[in-house]
């Protein structure tokens, strides 16, 4: 795994192609990045371990939301929006996924799923 250093910790790129990355983050306690913004990508947070605040100011609104994750949340921040995150006093361990929207679109279904009698064995 090829790992970069960063001023709040550590980046490893797990998976690349053309329409979502997804790197894994290693963020020293109290730590954080810096506040920057996509112009056509998603950017996600799953954490792992200890504790994450997305600090996000709306484009929508004179406002800066603050969504706090700890092990096991996840939260998506749109593009257009300058972001950054904060590690709580433990640190985090976090996937951190980048993903255009238009994934989203891409489904057709035939019929609808439900409720019934399968044999998967």
């Amino acid at each position: 795994m090829h790992i970069i250093g960063k001023a709040w910790g550590s980046t490893s790129l797990l998976y690349k192609s053309p329409l979502m990355e997804v790197h894994t983050l290693v963020i020293e306690s109290n730590a954080f990045c810096s506040l920057h913004v996509h112009s056509i990508k998603n950017n996600s947070f799953f954490v792992f371990y200890g504790s994450l605040c997305i600090e996000i100011h709306k484009n929508s609104y004179d406002l800066v939301d603050n969504t706090f994750l700890k092990e096991g949340d996840f939260t998506t921040v749109t593009p257009g929006e300058y972001h950054r995150f904060i590690a709580g006093p433990t640190g985090a361990k976090a996937l951190e996924i980048y993903h255009l929207e238009p994934l989203s679109e891409d489904i057709m279904r035939k019929d609808k799923g439900g409720p019934g009698i399968v044999d998967v064995t």
